[in-house]
Order: C-alpha cells, then sequence, then structure tokens
C-alpha cells in the first residue's frame, strides 16, 4: 500500500518554472515505479513522465521532452518534477502516481494502481 501526495502546483507565467514533489508512504517506495500524469479540463489523463524504480531510467512524452525532468529519492521517499518552459498548454491538474507493472506498459494510467489527489498548474499567456 502506498499513499501519494502532490504539492507545488500554482500559477506561473509562460516561460517560467514550477517544482512539483510528491511524497510517498510507507517502506516500499523503491519497489515502484512512479509517474507523472496530467489531465486538462475536457481531456483524458495523459502520461507526462515516468522513472523506473532505481531512477536510472526515465521515459516522457513527447510534448514535454526537453522541458521537464522526473526525479527520485529513495531515501526521502519522493519523486518531483521539474517543469521549465512552461507553456499554457501545461496546464492540467498534475497527478502523481505508482506501479508495479510492465516497464512497457508505464506510459499508461493503467498500469498504475496507486495515485495521489492531483495538485493544480496553471500557465499564464
Amino acid at each position: 500500500q502506498v499513499q501519494l501526495i502532490e504539492s507545488g502546483g500554482g500559477l506561473v507565467q509562460a516561460g517560467g518554472s514550477l517544482r512539483l514533489s510528491c511524497a510517498a508512504s510507507g517502506h516500499t517506495f523503491s519497489t515502484f515505479g512512479m509517474g507523472w500524469f496530467r489531465q486538462a479540463p475536457g481531456k483524458e489523463r495523459a502520461f507526462v513522465a515516468n522513472i523506473n524504480e532505481s531512477g536510472g531510467r526515465t521515459y516522457y512524452a513527447d510534448s514535454v521532452k526537453g522541458r521537464f525532468t522526473i526525479s527520485r529519492d529513495n531515501a526521502k521517499n519522493t519523486v518531483a518534477l521539474q517543469m521549465n518552459s512552461l507553456k499554457p498548454e501545461d496546464t492540467a491538474v498534475y497527478y502523481c502516481a505508482a506501479t508495479s507493472g510492465f516497464i512497457w506498459l508505464r506510459h499508461l494510467a493503467h498500469a498504475y494502481g496507486y495515485w495521489g489527489q492531483g495538485t493544480q498548474v496553471t500557465v499564464s499567456s
């Protein structure tokens, strides 16, 4: 069982930066792959980035590649998403999620069994 709590969302101008953080409860954090997803109004939840259990492998959606960086600290049970060069189209609720699923499925929301409550990111033009 893992409980996830996101923080760090807010309002930022286009071109600005935000850092999202996700704190996980439980002593098994390092056994889960972690991901970030986002959901804009009227749209389906979309993959943003994931990171494997050790933190040695990351994968990004094309729309954020080169602008966002996912990282994790297994000693602190946290995963972060550094978002730079933000665009208005990045506006969404961002969710942290944990998975034990197959690596090749981790860009899919249904591969994740644990979710945070979400944090709002709004990018103004």
